[in-house]
């Protein structure tokens, strides 16, 4: 996708170093954002529907597509994998893991079923007045692409108020730091699966890192989310 490509990905790749999320420039069009919001409630499109309150994960409602994905969910799918791939590399070398992930979607997708990871992963979010999600980390198997993109499909202060992306990093023999992300529409945030690599005087180390949303205030919000591993 053009959006995709015109994306300054050497500054996104800085800010992905420095704070374990970059937010990128407009991805989707308002009349795209709400073409994808829209399909929230035909639930043929969906293979399931999760309830956070009913699991302690907060209170509202996801649900994760089924395929085949909407053309506009799997183009951006594929557009954003191999401008992520770059970074998830560097990261598993500074951190000295392995790097499995293959040059395009399709083929790490194929690892991820033969891994028993079968299930489609992208999420059409809605959360509603006092609706809210816990920090959390989406990994669903063993194998894990380190970073995944949220993407605002309503206009904040318009469609709803609060609902702040939120990130907590976990540093080393120090307090946790918190950073809290406005969502725009059609803007996206990619942010790390699970941690960053972070440089000490001893090397490089893993900061944990957790996400979630703060509390919606007044209205709707809903967010588009791409995972780039299936589930099992």
């Amino acid at each position: 996708m053009k959006r995709v490509e015109a994306a300054d990905w050497s500054a996104i790749a800085d800010e992905l170093n420095a704070n374990g999320c970059a937010s990128t420039p407009q991805l989707l069009t308002p009349e795209e954002c709400r073409s994808i919001s829209g399909l929230y409630d035909d639930v043929d499109r969906f293979r399931s529907t999760i309830d956070m309150a009913r699991y302690r994960f907060g209170s509202g409602q996801y649900r994760y597509f089924a395929r085949p994905f909407p053309d506009l969910v799997a183009g951006l799918r594929a557009a954003l994998y191999p401008r992520l791939l770059p970074i998830a590399r560097d990261w598993a070398a500074k951190l000295g893991r392995p790097a499995p992930w293959p040059e395009t979607l399709d083929e790490w997708l194929e690892m991820c079923h033969g891994a028993g990871q079968v299930k489609p992963t992208p999420i059409l979010l809605r959360y509603r007045a006092d609706d809210w999600n816990a920090l959390h980390r989406d990994l669903y198997g063993d194998l894990v692409f380190p970073l995944q993109v949220v993407i605002g499909l309503d206009e904040p202060g318009v469609d709803h108020t609060g609902g702040e992306f939120l990130m907590v990093e976990q540093r080393p023999r120090a307090q946790s730091r918190g950073t809290a992300t406005l969502l725009l529409q059609g803007n996206g945030l990619i942010f790390t699966t699970r941690d960053r690599p972070v440089e000490s005087a001893r090397g490089w180390s893993a900061a944990p890192m957790r996400h979630g949303v703060s509390t919606v205030r007044s209205g709707v919000r809903h967010t588009l989310g791409l995972v780039f591993h299936d589930a099992s």
